[in-house]
């Protein structure tokens, strides 16, 4: 179950970074994501082991259960490390791109930027990087000649909206580029959470597997009974 779990937290992360991958430029970011996925590929192995391990007492298979536990848990202590770093990078990475982003719009629906930028400003309900004044800056305003900006501004609510900068009230208010970073640095906090909640897992795992190998090495009895063997 921890192991799907991590899975899912991975994929989602990378199926919602596809859609602000063009305000983003920095791949590396997904990193931690990769550690989670493959931390809980492993986990599920990890996970078997455990259990059989734990079923026929072997000593040896839960030393081995402990150490690989310990590995999982210095890695998740790693993705924990990575996250707070990239969430922290995660502003300056939007600022930096999201102009460009903006002056390559072209309002056609195959281009993959505009697309994006379509997108967002729906989903988050935003227009433009800081306001809707900021699309009279860019190639695409200038271009149409039609003091307007793309639709994807008008609040969902109307219905006649068309995008004409002489009715602002028709437009979302708000710029994209905060909405963008809290969006982004959310999407590494589930990363960071995930790993901190299941690398206390591993520490619950590692002392149950710690307590059954300390019983089997000072209790005699037990020792006898697994073995065959008698006691007087």
């Amino acid at each position: 179950a921890a192991a799907g779990i991590l899975c899912y937290v991975g994929a989602y992360v990378f199926i919602t970074y596809d859609d602000y991958d063009h305000f983003f430029e920095d791949v590396y970011t997904l990193i931690p994501a990769v550690i989670i996925i493959a931390v809980g590929t492993l986990l599920f192995i990890i996970g078997l082991i455990g259990c059989c391990a734990t079923i026929r007492e072997s000593r040896c298979g839960l030393a081995t259960f402990v150490i690989i536990l310990l590995l999982v848990f210095v890695t998740e202590v790693v993705v924990v490390v990575l996250g707070y770093i990239y969430r922290a990078k995660v502003e300056d990475e939007v600022d930096h791109s999201i102009r460009k982003v903006y002056n390559g719009y072209n309002g056609t629906n195959p281009d993959a930027a505009s697309r994006a930028i379509d997108y967002v400003q729906r989903q988050l309900r935003c227009c433009g990087i800081h306001n809707y004044s900021d699309w009279e800056n860019t190639v695409w305003f200038k271009q149409t000649k039609n003091n307007s900006v793309p639709l994807s501004c008008c609040k969902a609510a109307l219905s006649n909206c068309t995008g004409s900068l002489t009715r602002p009230m028709d437009l979302y208010s708000e710029g994209c580029e905060a909405l963008v970073v809290k969006k982004l640095q959310e999407i590494m906090m589930y990363v960071i959470w995930a790993a901190l909640a299941f690398a206390a897992i591993q520490l619950l795992g590692m002392l149950c597997a710690c307590i059954v190998l300390c019983r089997r090495s000072r209790d005699p009895a037990y020792e006898l009974l697994i073995t065959g063997g008698t006691y007087a």
